[in-house]
């Protein structure tokens, strides 16, 4: 297997299990994503907290349309995370408390406010604990009599809520056909430059997603995606600082547990090391993507490098027949993509996300 393959169509954990096929998003309402806040609002300081219902609307859009309402610079608006276009989305939003006078101007024509509040600090990107969905699909694959797309789901239901779900990135990550990811290697291998700093950055955080992408994969083809190695980087469940293996049989129990996981690179400067077979296993990626260790270095904070869990547990995965389809609902942390989940279903790819 190509490691660009893996980056793009990564392998499914429930590969043997017959998915139920059909389509999402058919109307915003059939997607719908709230914002799990990574605090909430003291109700004193001079920025207004906004929870706010948007419906059928761009990220970008979104933010555009808050500051043109509100007569703000479009820097002045402030967001945890970016919410999916076709979907009816609920998320905490942050302006100047200045503006207050004219947050009736905000409402309508897919904006609602529903809460108002106040806190001492812009809202910055990252500041969220995860997203919970509830998504219908409808027109699920024709399926023999009796066997309706809840029952046919329902063995990949209970796969994923006894053994995670593998936390990979989805294919929107990489751009169309995946021309992000290529600017991104291309860059790395100082094959060419990008001025353009938005754009830079999103090439080289691409290339580090599918690094992580390949490395997870060879770890699910090899059978240790629930195996503790040595040198394996472990992060404590759900938040928590990183160590490296050393006592397997000790961390094997509490990965067992649910109070550790491992984690794969997130390539950079200062990404938190591995150590033995765990670190062998890195280098051998990077060198399948013709990269090594210092390809890294000489991008400043661009590639400062971090950790990704491994694997999600789906602790509230559920679902239930409906009318017009069967409706999922799940939680995931920030960061993690609802299309992972959705590929494993409906064994369906090209799924995407407008936003993470």
């Amino acid at each position: 297997m190509q490691p660009l393959d893996d980056a793009l169509l990564p392998p499914l954990l429930t590969s043997d299990l017959p998915g139920i096929g059909g389509e999402i998003k058919t109307t915003p309402e059939d997607f719908e994503v709230e914002e799990i806040p990574a605090y909430e609002p003291s109700g004193q300081g001079d920025f207004l907290y906004l929870w706010i219902e948007k419906r059928d609307m761009g990220a970008e859009f979104f933010t555009r349309q808050i500051a043109k309402r509100l007569s703000i610079p479009h820097g002045e608006v402030g967001t945890a995370g970016l919410k999916d276009r076709r979907a009816v989305t609920r998320q905490m939003v942050s302006v100047p408390g200045s503006v207050e006078a004219n947050l009736p101007h905000l409402e309508g024509d897919g904006i609602n406010v529903l809460r108002v509040s106040r806190h001492t600090n812009k809202l910055r990107s990252g500041h969220l604990h995860g997203n919970r969905f509830r998504i219908l699909i409808r027109n699920s694959s024709p399926l023999p009599l009796g066997e309706g797309p809840g029952v046919r789901a329902s063995d990949i239901i209970n796969r994923l809520r006894q053994h995670g779900l593998p936390n990979f990135y989805g294919p929107q990550r990489f751009g169309r056909g995946g021309e992000t990811l290529h600017l991104g290697l291309a860059l790395l291998r100082c094959e060419k430059t990008i001025r353009n700093p938005f754009l830079k950055k999103l090439a080289l955080s691409a290339a580090q997603a599918a690094i992580f992408n390949h490395c997870l994969a060879q770890r699910m083809r090899d059978g240790l995606l629930r195996r503790v190695l040595p040198g394996d980087v472990m992060c404590k469940i759900p938040f928590g600082g990183m160590f490296v293996a050393s006592d397997l049989e000790q961390e094997q129990k509490r990965f067992d547990a649910r109070e550790i996981v491992s984690a794969g690179p997130i390539c950079g400067r200062k990404t938190f090391a591995a150590g033995g077979e765990a670190a062998e296993r890195e280098l051998s990626a990077l060198a399948a993507f013709n990269l090594t260790e210092n390809s890294f270095n000489g991008f400043g904070k661009l590639l400062q490098g971090t950790r990704r869990h491994n694997l999600v547990y789906l602790d509230d995965l559920a679902a239930d027949a409906e009318t017009d389809g069967l409706r999922l609902s799940f939680t995931l942390p920030a960061g993690s993509y609802a299309t992972a989940l959705l590929r494993e279903v409906m064994k369906i790819d090209g799924l995407v996300e407008e936003a993470e």
